[in-house]
């Protein structure tokens, strides 16, 4: 009888360090390599349409900090750090943001300051965004978004 208790300990100790294993592997691997992201809401159409799954790696953003104009980053919400969002590096720190104001005659200029970027969506009619919100810190970013996997019809590299 102790041969068989000691044997299903053995099991469920090793059950449970692989399954530890797996878990923390798999954490590391969403948290500092890859991960999929699903993008809501109309704020990238055309280039990503409602409810396509995109894949984004974290390495640029975590260990590079080679983050391009044009790039597709996911970001904590500056409003709502439960929410994510999908949007386009238009501005990197340093640079001078060309602004509308609203009357049409008059123009300004907005200066991204360092470790800042100026995020927009591709849909500029119904998006939320560094207009909004003003300049994102590096901080928020999640990571860069490169390849859609979802929906098949439409599986590729996403435009930069």
């Amino acid at each position: 009888m102790t041969s068989l208790f000691t044997k299903s300990a053995k099991l469920v100790g090793q059950v449970v360090k692989y399954s530890a294993l797996c878990y923390c592997g798999a954490y590391c691997v969403s948290e500092y390599i890859f991960d999929f992201t699903l993008c809501t809401g109309p704020s990238m159409l055309p280039t990503i349409q409602e409810r396509d799954i995109v894949l984004t790696e974290h390495i640029t953003t975590r260990f590079l900090f080679n983050i391009k104009r044009g790039d597709i980053v996911i970001i904590k919400s500056p409003t709502d750090p439960k929410q994510f969002l999908c949007k386009r590096v238009l501005g990197l720190e340093c640079d001078q943001i060309p602004q509308e104001t609203s009357w049409k005659f008059l123009k300004t200029t907005k200066y991204i300051p360092l470790g800042h970027v100026w995020l927009q969506g591709d849909n500029q009619n119904n998006s939320t965004d560094s207009r909004t919100f003003g300049p994102v810190p590096f901080g928020l970013i999640r990571g860069r978004a490169f390849f859609r996997v979802w929906p098949w019809s439409s599986i590729g590299w996403l435009d930069r």
